[in-house]
């Protein structure tokens, strides 16, 4: 947490769990800035393949890191990333970046990169971020966690009506497993099983956890 008055609600779950929607819906409510920290990962997989970079290589992922400006920022409740000065749009949910997205944030020095952007966010504004090490490494200190989850086959229908082909599973896997900054449900974080909500009955339940959780904004 930041030492200032600002404070992070942590959002974390797996993907097509809801928490993307849940994160967006609950800063509207409580009129915060809401930071989709996957974002900046997938305009960094985006960026490398762009620049017709192999995603499995990782020094080249690196050097281009190192060369490259990473903006964020937000407009209104909604968070801004911008590389190079471009918004990448969405191209971030193209199905190329998609299935090369867990490569690239697997990689720790992309990790330290962004994770200290999300940080910065709390010299401006207070948050929620939602992502997958969002209360686990990100903000570890903040009181106000929920790890959002759904049943698997719930969060596959969900994809194939995003239009999104990747496999949950394999997904879940590669976000699981990988050394750096794993999925876990964080300590202290209370889990909000969203397989049958409705958008509304979801955000109604996370304020409920976050008031027991000692938020004092709602």
């Amino acid at each position: 947490m930041s030492s200032n008055t600002h404070f992070a609600i942590a959002i974390d779950g797996p993907a097509a769990s809801g928490k993307s929607t849940l994160a967006r819906k609950l800063a509207e409510r409580l009129g915060l800035v809401m930071v989709n920290s996957g974002a900046m990962y997938r305009a960094v997989t985006w960026k490398a393949l762009k620049e017709n970079i192999d995603p499995s290589d990782s020094a080249a992922v690196v050097a281009l890191l190192n060369r490259i400006e990473i903006e964020c920022g937000h407009d209104g409740l909604t968070s801004t990333c911008t590389i190079d000065g471009v918004d990448p749009g969405d191209a971030l949910r193209s199905e190329t970046v998609n299935a090369n997205v867990s490569m690239i944030s697997a990689i720790p020095e992309v990790r330290d990169r962004l994770v200290a952007l999300q940080r910065s966010y709390l010299d401006h504004t207070s948050v929620i971020m939602e992502g997958r090490d969002i209360g686990s490494v990100v903000f570890p200190d903040t009181p106000y966690k929920i790890y959002v989850d759904a049943d698997e086959a719930v969060r596959a229908a969900r994809r194939a009506k995003m239009g999104e082909v990747d496999s949950v599973a394999q997904r879940d896997a590669a976000d699981s497993k990988r050394t750096t900054a794993p999925l876990i449900v964080a300590n202290g974080a209370v889990i909000l099983d969203n397989s049958h909500h409705t958008i509304e009955s979801g955000v109604d339940a996370a304020i409920e956890i976050l008031k027991q959780q000692g938020l004092s904004h709602l």
